[in-house]
């Protein structure tokens, strides 16, 4: 049985959003990486510092972490928003740039090596990004109650 699909009239913004907000934040993200590569020696093929090889493998790791888990939920994430966009695009267009510039944050925080390592991840907003992924999850799964009408 064929099925037709309504866009919201501003499901444009989500479409912006998903495709652009998490591509512009991981190039801003590389760059503190590939300084910490410079600064500290760590060279391809390594994608971490390795302790006894490398002087300063925790610093460096602390960048890489940093961005490598905003790639490990991303592809996640853009297909949660792009979902929930479906029923809420204003909320899911305003999570995306919480989560962005969040994992922006979540990184700032986790290179901080002034920081103990286990809350420098929140200590500079990094929190932020899970208040956008949470709209996303939250969107998508009121989304996916309301298509087998649970609510």
């Amino acid at each position: 049985m064929p099925v037709t699909l309504t866009l919201p009239d501003s499901y444009g913004l989500v479409v912006f959003a998903a495709g652009l907000g998490p591509l512009l934040t991981n190039l801003y993200m590389a760059g503190p990486v590939m300084a910490a590569r410079k600064k500290y020696g760590v060279h391809y093929p390594n994608l971490y510092g390795v302790p006894g090889h490398h002087k300063d493998a925790d610093s460096f790791n602390r960048v890489q972490r940093g961005h490598q888990n905003f790639m490990e939920i991303n592809d996640s994430y853009i297909a949660m928003t792009l979902l929930g966009g479906l029923k809420y695009p204003i909320a899911c267009s305003l999570g995306v740039l919480c989560y962005c510039a969040g994992s922006m944050l979540y990184q700032k925080g986790y290179a901080d090596t002034s920081l103990d390592v286990q809350t420098a991840r929140y200590k500079k907003g990094g929190i932020i990004k899970w208040v956008g992924f949470l709209m996303s999850l939250v969107s998508t799964c009121s989304l996916g109650g309301s298509l087998l009408g649970w609510f």
